[in-house]
């Protein structure tokens, strides 16, 4: 495998990609500076990292000179802290920076150390977070090329509006499925299995869901428009608001273009009793998964408890969207340093 640094030396197209990828970054941050968000810093290395099941960070340890050693984690996200800024007083904050996640295939969508955007605003919900990112991509395809372009054989147009899509509808639509009526585990398993797909005892409701969603319907996603992905199943609301008007349903969405997922953003749940009761199953999925299990961030509770307003929050992935506009199936494209170079995998 020839290193990326070597490449550089010997393909001025290839260098071309990191060029590019500068300019994006600093287009994201005009477009942020332009809005009046605040460029935040937080922690990469937290006491307490997030509960969610199917995420696994990476361990670390503090190596005191007092001969205390005191387990870390390397960030997923850096969402909790963020949260702790609005309930600090901002209201609205973006920050790019290195996340980390291990338990994941190093493939060509997959790096375990990779580059996120997270962006959060107070009294929002997640259609203000909608129109910022179609109002951020509109931004940096002016800046870097056109509204128009081009994406493994296909034109994407970025110019906003963009598709928005109910997780209802895109069930409906590509699998021929009444969600409404497969939204507990037996009901789904039922319909999966009568599709012919396999499923296991230890399955969930999200393993099994996901054996749909995979295969019939996100390749569907983002052809000539990016998709607007909205209003999961409760079981999937993660750290996302319950719809009032059908409580079935969580206020998240995911946005795609050309297949690929791009960002993954919520109404943020405020409430910090429900919070703590969703955190605390997670802990006993995390367990029955075999998985490590962390404590709850008590700071992140009082910080919900201490008058968190409305608000609406997205992570992105950066280099997700350098791809996008160098047309590249392969993450390893858009890394001066990808994990397989650096540990010779």
């Amino acid at each position: 495998m020839l290193a990326n640094w070597k490449r550089l030396k010997e393909n001025d197209s290839f260098k071309n990609n990191f060029v590019l990828r500068a300019k994006i970054i600093a287009l994201i941050r005009d477009f942020f500076y332009k809005e009046g968000f605040l460029e935040v810093e937080t922690p990469s290395m937290v006491a307490f990292p997030g509960m969610e099941p199917y995420l696994d960070p990476m361990k670390v340890s503090l190596n005191l000179l007092e001969e205390k050693n005191i387990p870390a984690s390397l960030i997923t996200s850096p969402e909790y802290a963020m949260k702790k800024i609005l309930a600090g007083g901002f209201s609205k904050i973006f920050q790019i920076c290195k996340s980390f996640r291990a338990g994941e295939a190093i493939d060509s969508l997959h790096n375990p150390e990779f580059t996120i955007l997270e962006w959060y605003r107070t009294h929002a919900d997640y259609k203000d977070i909608m129109n910022d990112f179609e109002g951020l991509m509109a931004h940096v395809a002016r800046g870097v090329t056109d509204l128009k372009i081009k994406y493994q054989g296909s034109e994407i147009d970025l110019a906003p509006p963009w598709e928005r899509l109910t997780m209802r509808e895109a069930f409906q639509k590509y699998a021929k499925m009444n969600l409404d009526e497969v939204l507990d585990r037996e009901s789904i398993e039922r319909v999966v299995k009568e599709k012919g797909y396999e499923v296991y005892p230890n399955d969930s409701f999200d393993d099994i869901f996901f054996k749909i969603f995979l295969s019939e319907i996100e390749p569907h996603l983002g052809k000539n428009k990016p998709t607007i992905l909205m209003d999961w199943p409760r079981q999937m609301a993660a750290l996302s608001k319950v719809k009032a008007d059908d409580p079935r349903y969580a206020e998240r969405f995911e946005v795609y273009a050309g297949g690929m997922e791009l960002g993954n953003a919520f109404t943020e749940l405020i409430d910090p009793d429900e919070q703590r009761e969703r955190l605390q199953k997670d802990k006993e999925s995390r367990k029955k998964m075999g998985k490590d299990i962390y404590e709850i961030d008590e700071d992140f509770i009082d910080a919900l408890r201490s008058g968190f307003p409305p608000a609406g929050g997205i992570a992105v992935g950066v280099d997700r969207i350098v791809m996008l506009f160098l047309d590249t199936k392969n993450i390893e494209d858009v890394l001066f340093f990808p994990a397989r170079q650096i540990f010779n995998l």
